[in-house]
Formats: structure tokens, C-alpha cells, sequence
């Protein structure tokens, strides 16, 4: 972590922080919640997400093109893993996220990984739904959730 890098980037949903490793995006979050450990300085993997998340909100972009290096658990990670198998503008329960990991009776751990999700927007768990259709849960707030589904929609 002492040697993570993270950049600011300005997005429609306030400042986003975006962090790196060196080798891959650890962490994309929003600003009030950055490790004071990080060093405040944008790299090449931080300009490219920067770019690839302003590609996104334009909906010029359906799907993102960095290595990803989110810290979980095995079962966080398995969770993150069927996230990213979500379709562009399709979205799952956290049901069904539970059957596709072969665990149908976590969907209560299911919703608590995708909590923990450290790379929200490109580990798309603003996908993830409730079984009856309404929305629930976003660390962003569920006025994030609902635009970032609509620019998916748009596209």
C-alpha cells in the first residue's frame, strides 16, 4: 500500500478516486474513503482508467480493459469474478450470483462481497438487484445505482 498511487478524477458523481499498485487498479472509490497511506500521484494505469471511466460515462464504452487487483477473500473474489461476468446493461440478483457460484443459499454473503467490492464501476456491482426488480444497496447510494444503470440502458 505505501507505494499505491492514486489519481482524482472528476466524474459526473463527484470526485472518484482511483488507485494503483503499479501493475494493475486496486481500488476505485469514492474520495472520502482513500488510504492516507497512498501517495497522491497519477500513473500510467490511473490515466488509463481515468479514461476508460470517462469513456463509460459518455457511453462511448462498454466494457474495461485493465488488469484489476481487488483484495478479498476467495469467496469476495468469487463473487467480484461473477460480477464482471455480468453483461453491459443486464443486471442479476443477488440470487442468482449466489447460484452462478455454485453457493445458492449465500445471498445474504453475496450482498455483503459486493459491499466490499473495492473497484466498483468496473467490477460492476451497481448490476447486482434485488429478486423482486427493486434496487437495494450501493456504496454509492441508490440514485448512483440508478444512473449508472441508466447510461448502461442508453447504449
Amino acid at each position: 500500500m505505501k507505494n499505491d498511487k492514486y489519481y482524482t478524477y472528476t466524474s459526473p458523481f463527484g470526485n472518484i478516486i482511483i488507485v494503483s499498485n503499479g501493475n494493475a487498479i486496486t481500488n476505485i472509490t469514492l474520495e472520502s474513503k482513500i488510504n492516507p497511506q497512498c501517495k497522491k500521484e497519477a500513473d500510467v494505469l490511473t490515466d488509463k482508467a481515468a479514461g476508460q471511466l470517462e469513456e463509460y460515462f459518455a457511453g462511448k464504452r462498454r466494457e474495461f480493459d485493465l488488469p484489476l487487483d481487488p483484495c478479498g477473500s476467495d469467496f469476495q473474489r468469487k463473487v467480484w469474478q461473477a460480477l464482471e461476468n455480468i453483461p453491459y446493461g443486464q443486471t442479476k440478483s443477488y440470487k442468482q450470483i449466489a447460484q452462478i457460484i455454485d453457493n445458492p443459499k449465500a445471498c445474504r454473503a453475496v450482498g455483503l462481497a459486493n459491499n466490499k467490492n473495492p473497484i466498483w464501476i468496473m467490477i460492476p456491482c451497481h448490476r447486482v438487484i434485488g429478486s423482486d426488480g427493486k434496487l437495494v444497496g450501493y456504496g454509492g447510494g441508490l440514485a448512483m445505482k440508478q444512473r449508472l444503470l441508466e447510461i448502461e440502458l442508453k447504449m
